[in-house]
């Protein structure tokens, strides 16, 4: 194929007579790789020989790239890498949303999604999920597993083959049909260590037989990370004849994948049709106060939606540090190049040309950021393990991260750009004169160009390392202030386990006596000072508000304002003792609100001041529908807790007692002790299990970890921020302190010049400070502008902090200009022990 061509070249030169013109065209080629090999071996032996420069420049480069190359990884396996799905762009999500009511991601009801599934133009397939958490009987012993309640297409509409066996089919998902799950990948490997025999095994769940039909391949799991999976069949709740009946159960979440061809906008079209036709068909389902509507987004979109801000911030810190880095070995390169003028200028009287000696200086920078480019992937292959496992508490796809092809190609891109970068500054600068150049202590324009040079970089670096400086601060002061917030509660000593019965043989009077019988048991445990049951604990952010609508007697609610709405927590009377919750007003739940007594409630203080304003509540009465309706005197005002993060702003609550009908299929145990909360886990577990051998007990934490983990992706966060700033610091020190030392030596004859005509070393050592720190101050000014410009992207990532605030531009300003002063003076100072009489010898 190749001769071919060359003959096809060779014969249309020889038509127009240009077979030499070709010939002198490949051997200049010729020439071009062998000048290019010449200036690689020749560049290798020059670096080699200043092993001190090179491996400065060296570490300095790997410290940008291999940050840059570090969250890149993460960015890529994260945000760009694309799905492991079949045409994974045709998937979108669906929310349904009630903006009136401040609904943002409502769920669908199963009469909802046979409703979009049937009447959609543009959708080729609907399919539905939600999950759960059920009690798996058949192993060592019973296990709590998280499940997921799919749709018999939820596999088949992904693209995702089984590793094993097979996934579902329709027929799994038939009134009647036998019970099935398939099993993920990392749930298989953990409990059931990988056994290939796995398949058609069966296991108990719900009191009924489930045989394993597979087991899933190692990819990321979307929604959420489940154990199982079964067909929507299989779930008792779901399979229901009451739940698939009511339109206003909303439980479960729907994506799709559209149809070829058919546009984000026409998808979006026809899902407004349909909802405007839902709601006039069913207004009650539909209220018009709510403003019910139906919106999509792609489900890559969806499963990086919460990591897009924090990795984003983090790879533009990654880039002012590679930024800064190349800034600081472009001062480096200069400095070198003055040590080598006498060898280009030579290498130029011999007939080299400019462009050889700009090759010459290209190859070299090359070669160091190449080998820096190497450095920094070692570097960042060290500390994706920390990378990934913070990114995995923002999404599912944290497995994806690694370093590959795409992030390799990535780190050569960068590696070849910041040689050019800080390869052609110098490069460009290079005299090209013999004269000026042999002459000892001579000067010329292209040295006062480079002297300009070298200050505007150090302004450069200065400006970008106040950006970066004042992002880390406003992180630290957002920290700090998250650390101060009040939880409302006092976590101390404070342990708590999950327990999850068999919720199939429990019937309410039953879930009431094991309750009481549990708190009795603990009571009476040695070490155990409050005992409580609730439906959840504060500063529980997989959580979300369980909303209830919301009626107030005696005030009638106008159908144009957005329904009423409430937060339901349940809680037996000992919950607010054990966590210290404080008690505003009237009394907390006693042993007399039981079922068939007065039913009562009690609202945070936050709810009482959003529908009471300064009246008392004390004896109103409120409705919750999504309980049971009834009216329920309020006596108790308690006090605020952060329930889902230190971050979320306080929600209406309304508490209600267990005794009352207020059960989940799990709750959680809370035991305040006397001692080390967590030697209580034993007695918790034996406790439990002595009422029902059958009750699952996990998920075992204190209330102190729980404030400790609330704080975890902040202080991360904040952290790495903070190591970018801080090593964008050092950087930056290092290259003013070297500019001000080249700017010392250079000037030497100058300076004792001045000293042997009078000046004090005092006033010679202000000339030359004066000079760095004006470079320095003006740094500082440009950078106070970029930062207010850029510090905008942290917004979403701060607490009770602005961007713009004072306090932080005022501290780093002075943390910056010190930094500056120490790494001026240390060099300057060398001013003061010139010997006047030996400059003047040397000049």
């Amino acid at each position: 194929m190749t001769s071919a061509i060359h003959e096809h070249v060779l014969k249309w030169c020889g038509q127009r007579g240009t077979i030499k013109s070709w010939r002198r065209f490949h051997k200049a080629e010729e020439g071009t790789m062998i000048n290019l090999w010449r200036d690689i071996r020749y560049g290798m032996r020059v670096l080699i020989r200043r092993p001190g420069f090179t491996l400065i420049v060296i570490a300095t480069l790997a410290l940008g790239i291999g940050a840059d190359t570090a969250i890149f990884s993460v960015i890529y396996g994260v945000l760009l890498r694309p799905l492991p799905y079949r045409n994974g762009h045709e998937l979108v999500v669906l929310h349904q949303q009630a903006p009136l009511a401040n609904i943002n991601d409502l769920q669908f009801s199963v009469k909802e999604i046979e409703d979009y599934r049937q009447q959609n133009q543009t959708l080729s397939e609907v399919v539905e999920h939600h999950s759960m958490s059920f009690i798996l009987y058949g192993g060592d012993e019973p296990e709590d597993i998280q499940t997921g309640v799919v749709s018999a297409n939820f596999f088949e509409v992904l693209g995702v083959k089984p590793l094993l066996g097979r996934t579902f089919l329709p027929g799994d998902e038939g009134r009647g049909a036998e019970g099935v799950m398939v099993l993920s990948y990392k749930y298989w490997q953990r409990s059931h260590g990988g056994d290939p025999n796995i398949i058609n095994k069966i296991f108990t769940m719900n009191d009924r037989p489930h045989k394993v039909i597979g087991v899933l391949p190692p990819i990321p799991q979307y929604p959420n990370e489940e154990d199982v999976y079964m067909p929507t069949s299989s779930c008792p709740l779901r399979s229901s004849d009451a739940f698939i009946a009511n339109r206003n159960r909303r439980l479960m979440d729907v994506f799709c994948r559209v149809k070829p061809g058919i546009q984000r906008e026409q998808v979006q079209a026809d899902l407004t049709t349909i909802a405007s036709r839902l709601e006039q068909t069913y207004p009650d389902s539909y209220p018009a106060t709510r403003g019910y509507r139906t919106t999509l987004s792609s489900l890559q979109q969806e499963l990086t939606r919460r990591a897009q801000p924090t990795f984003l911030v983090l790879l533009a810190a990654a880039t002012l540090v590679l930024l800064i880095a190349c800034f600081n070995v472009a001062n480096l390169m200069l400095a070198r190049l003055m040590q080598r003028e006498r060898e280009f200028a030579l290498r130029s009287a011999m007939g080299a040309s400019r462009w050889r000696l700009v090759q010459q200086l290209l190859t070299e920078s090359s070669l160091l950021a190449v080998a820096g480019g190497v450095a920094g992937i070692l570097l960042a292959a060290n500390g994706l393990n920390l990378l990934a496992g913070f990114a995995a508490r923002f999404t599912t796809r944290a497995a994806e991260i690694k370093i590959d092809s795409a992030v390799l190609i990535f780190t050569l891109a960068v590696s070849l750009f910041t040689g050019l970068i800080f390869g052609l500054l110098p490069a460009l600068s290079m005299k090209a004169s013999l004269s000026t150049t042999m002459k000892e202590g001579g000067t010329s324009s292209s040295g006062i160009m480079r002297n300009r040079l070298r200050r505007l970089l150090v302004v450069a670096q200065v400006a970008v390392s106040f950006t970066l400086l004042i992002g880390a601060g406003l992180m630290l002061r957002s920290f700090i202030k998250l650390q101060q917030v009040d939880p409302g509660f006092n976590p101390e000593r404070v342990m708590v386990v999950r327990m999850n019965p068999n919720w199939i043989k429990y019937k309410v009077d039953q879930y009431r006596d094991f309750y009481r019988r549990l708190v009795e048991k603990m009571k009476n445990q040695p070490g155990v000072e409050d005992v409580a049951i609730a439906s959840s604990y504060p500063l529980r952010s997989t959580d979300g508000p369980s909303y209830s609508d919301l009626s107030i007697e005696g005030r009638p609610q106008d159908k144009s304002e957005p329904t009423l709405r409430a937060d339901l927590r349940y809680a037996s009377p000992d919950f607010f003792t054990t966590i210290r919750m404080p008690l505003l007003k009237g009394r907390v739940f006693s042993d007399a609100d039981r079922q068939g007594a007065l039913p009562v409630a009690l609202i945070n203080q936050a709810m009482a001041r959003h529908y009471w304003s300064n009246a008392d509540p004390i004896g109103k009465r409120i409705s919750l529908p999504q309980l049971d309706g009834q009216w329920r005197e309020i006596v108790g005002v308690v006090g605020d807790v952060r329930q889902y993060g230190l971050e979320q702003d306080q929600t209406d609550a309304a508490y209600v007692t267990l005794d009352q009908g207020g059960f989940r299929r799990w709750s959680y145990l809370l035991v305040r002790t006397t001692a080390e909360p967590t030697t209580m886990i034993k007695q918790m577990r034996a406790a439990v299990h002595e009422i029902d051998p059958e009750t699952v007990v996990d998920r075992e934490t204190t209330l102190e970890q729980a404030q400790r983990e609330a704080l975890t992706s902040p202080r991360l966060t904040m952290l790495l921020i903070t190591l970018f700033a801080l090593t964008a610091l050092v950087i930056t020190a290092a290259g003013i302190a070297g500019v001000m030392a080249l700017s010392v030596s250079q000037r030497k004859q100058e300076l004792g010049i001045r000293l042997a005509l009078g000046a004090t070393p005092r006033s010679v050592l202000w000339m030359v400070l004066r000079q760095g720190m004006v470079a320095a101050l003006l740094g500082l000014a440009i950078g106070s502008v970029a930062a207010l410009a850029l510090t905008r992207m942290l917004r979403t990532l701060l607490f009770a902090i602005e961007p713009t605030d004072p306090f932080t531009f005022i501290a780093v300003s002075c943390v910056l200009a010190t930094t500056a002063f120490i790494a001026c003076i240390v060099p300057a100072r060398r001013v003061t022990s010139i010997d006047p009489m030996t400059a003047l010898r040397c000049e």
